[in-house]
């Protein structure tokens, strides 16, 4: 009695198993755009808190420009009722 070729006598189950090479690609090419997805959305996140600290400096920077306008407002107020 002959063992047929497609029966399987042990050993590896990739040795009898076809290799789908379109399917591994498209998995490895799915985990790389999530894995770059993940890095884009971490840099944005970084970004984000860039710009609300330099908005924060920007604004801190116009309300010193306005007090300091303010204070040379009174300043000048004060001395004109002085004299």
């Amino acid at each position: 009695m002959r063992q047929s070729s497609t029966a399987r006598v042990g050993g590896s189950r990739f040795l009898y198993e076809p290799f789908d090479a379109a399917s591994a690609r498209l998995e490895v090419n799915e985990r790389i755009a999530e894995e770059r997805w993940s890095q884009l959305e971490r840099r944005l996140v970084q970004i984000e808190v860039g710009l609300d600290r330099l908005e924060r400096r920007i604004w801190v920077a116009v309300y010193g420009a306005a007090s300091l306008i303010l204070a040379d407002i009174a300043y000048g107020l004060m001395n004109v009722t002085g004299s």
